[in-house]
């Protein structure tokens, strides 16, 4: 529970504005070996307010407001750094307030601050395209503190927030319903809950608080509603810790309690028996921090302190750290310079940094841009579908698609005091093809609830595309279906043979429609492939693929699986070693008779002595001719008579 006894302060109220579309918010930070690590942080212009709410419009401008007793809201622009305040403001003091997108946008802002401890009933939407506050009917009493969640139907549930100091906590939840605009009570679920908790619609439709009180309890919203116990966390109360949903049904808690722990754990609300499990903690205790879900998967915690007590400001951590979910380790980053305790905010950018302002007294900003924005050229989407529908397969086109491995929906950003409602995380199943990415949409609503969302595409080196707004319901057109690629053609490969037991080669494959990133299989199996133009590639065939004689076959395979059909290459045998054997000749009689003796095939030739070899059962005829002084008298050896003589090399 927090304290009630706050100094009052009076805050003029701004807002943030910015642009989706644009590829920098701020102005570059040159990147270098230690910038790849620990990513940067960068200071813009002062606010002339402290804001402590938060939320970046669907338009991609940020509406924010402070602590104030006039009902100010105003407009930043993190481009130019200009704010303009709402000329037609709520009426009321929004602080302290809980909040949420609605399916079509709109922000349903729920109770508001009388004084500390004391909530207003009122609740308010604000539609981005008009510029425009509206009133929606009252809640049953006063929220100060609540929480907002967005549900798989597009309606709201609001819970918790403080009645008045008397009362206290307002027990009954309440349903906003879009459709109707009214409060639906769920009379049969009525609970003191801790202020401001944290609530996140969980995959069974079901809505689980997960802190900060140690035992965690789900809501069911049907009917008049029913709480269950759920599971009980490893660590006990985390008053103002911090918690993403980082994939879908896997939440995050880390840090808050006091006095602060460094502690962090996670439950995966799709296994058959969920369980809280602790996993590696920050290197230093927070409370009052900010946890941000990045485009890549990962999660930054920034700013907090690690004293004891509500707020203690002789121990601000200024490092940030960031939490790997695959590898459950956390990594130290640089350090902002601005302490970020009660009142501070962070929220992401579509350019893929994060915004971070607040802490009661501090009207500064700070931007951190991560590591993975120092890690090479940026992919780009050049074309995305404005809405998606639950299940439905669409296309990303980018002309870096062949290097993207990961694509990603971020829920936009509302947050207040540690927490982000509206915030939460899904990694679609995609598939990169020729100049595009096929990606299906999350299967329901309950793993992500109607909205507005940024998409990303992230390469394989991590780093993000800058995010486009997409919006996610049932409603979504069917899109125009994405002609399919040619299928590549291989026609001929040079080599198309080779002898047994030979050395490796380099293998041109000719055809037609091959792209970048194409590669050629051998029997299936791919090889390290060049890709030379669309009409030829070429492939490393090593000598352990000619071992043995046989018939291997060649194809083409273009990224998104698409093959050409296959060539034969012949793998044959080696020839024999030839066996040879000698053929030795001896011409007796005096050197003045002496005759000559040759052989066909040649070889043989002379009138004494002479020696030639000839392959193994080669047939070999011998002659022998007079030279007018001599008369030839006969073979010996090998051979009789004194015709032509014929021997066949068998020895």
């Amino acid at each position: 529970m927090i304290s009630i006894t706050k100094t009052i302060r009076l805050w003029l109220m701004s807002a943030l504005s910015c642009m989706l579309c644009a590829l920098s918010l701020l102005p570059p930070i040159t990147a270098n070996a230690q910038t790849s690590v620990t990513g940067a942080w960068e200071k813009l212009n002062n606010l002339p307010i402290v804001p402590i709410h938060n939320h970046l419009l669907m338009n991609g401008k940020v509406l924010m407001w402070g602590r104030t007793t006039a009902p100010i809201q105003a407009l930043w622009d993190p481009v130019s750094q200009a704010f303009s305040t709402l000329t037609n403001p709520v009426g009321y003091d929004l602080f302290c307030s809980g909040h949420s997108f609605l399916a079509d946008g709109r922000l349903l802002v729920a109770g508001g601050h009388i004084s500390d401890g004391v909530g207003l009933a009122n609740a308010s939407i604000y539609d981005s395209v008009a510029g425009t506050w509206a009133a929606a009917p009252t809640m049953n009493a006063g929220r100060w503190y609540p929480t907002v969640t967005t549900l798989a139907n597009g309606d709201a549930l609001v819970v918790s927030g403080n009645i008045d100091t008397t009362v206290g906590v307002n027990t009954l939840p309440q349903v906003y319903q879009a459709a109707t605009n009214s409060w639906r009570s769920l009379t049969g679920a009525q609970l003191s809950q801790a202020l401001y908790p944290r609530m996140f619609l969980a995959p069974n439709g079901k809505v689980i608080d997960v802190a900060p009180n140690q035992q965690t309890r789900y809501l069911d919203t049907t009917g008049t509603g029913t709480w269950s116990l759920f599971a009980s966390r490893t660590f006990g109360s985390r008053d103002y810790a911090s918690a993403v949903m980082y994939a879908e049904g896997k939440i995050l808690v880390v840090g808050g309690g006091d006095p602060p722990t460094a502690t962090a754990e996670v439950i995966d609300l799709n296994a058959t028996t969920p369980a809280w499990r602790q996993v590696a903690s920050m290197s230093v205790a927070r409370r009052q921090l900010n946890t941000t879900l990045l485009p890549d998967g990962t999660v930054l915690a920034t700013g907090g302190t690690s004293g004891a007590g509500f707020n203690n400001t002789a121990t601000p951590v200024f490092s940030a750290e960031l939490w790997n979910p695959a590898t459950e380790s956390w990594t130290i980053l640089a350090s902002a310079s601005v302490p970020r305790l009660y009142h501070s905010s962070a929220f992401l950018l579509p350019d893929g940094r994060v915004v971070m302002t607040g802490g009661d007294g501090y009207p500064d900003v700070e931007v951190f841009s991560p590591p993975y924005l120092f890690k090479g050229t940026r992919p780009a989407i050049s074309s995305a579908p404005q809405s998606i529908a639950y299940g439905q397969q669409f296309s990303v086109q980018s002309a870096d698609a062949a290097g993207i491995t990961k694509v990603t929906l971020i829920r936009l950003p509302s947050v207040t005091h540690a927490f982000n409602q509206n915030q939460r995380l899904n990694v679609l199943q995609s598939t990169p093809t020729t100049g595009a990415v096929n990606v299906t949409a999350p299967a329901n609503a309950n793993l992500a609830p109607p909205g507005h969302y940024l998409l990303f595409i992230v390469n394989g080196s991590g780093v993000p595309s800058v995010g486009q707004v997409v919006k996610l319901d049932n409603t979504a057109p069917t899109p125009t279906p994405t002609p399919t690629p040619a299928s590549p053609v291989l026609t001929s490969i040079a080599p198309s043979s080779a002898t047994a037991g030979g050395p490796g080669f380099t293998l041109t494959g000719n055809g037609s429609n091959f792209v970048s990133g194409a590669v050629v299989r051998w029997n299936g199996s791919p090889r390290a492939t060049t890709f030379v133009n669309p009409s030829q590639v070429t492939a490393v065939i090593p000598d352990t693929d000619i071992t043995a004689t046989g018939t291997a076959q060649v194809s083409v395979l273009n990224p998104g699986g698409s093959a050409s059909g296959t060539v034969p290459f012949t793998v044959t045998a080696s020839p024999p070693v030839a066996t040879t054997y000698s053929l030795t000749v001896k011409v007796n009689g005096t050197a003045a008779s002496r005759g000559l003796i040759t052989s066909n095939p040649a070889g043989i030739s002379c009138g004494g002595t002479c020696i030639a070899s000839f392959t193994s059962g080669k047939t070999v005829t011998l002659t022998a001719s007079t030279n007018g002084n001599g008369i030839f008298a006969g073979w010996g050896g090998a051979c009789t008579g004194s015709g032509a003589c014929t021997v066949t090399m068998d020895g």
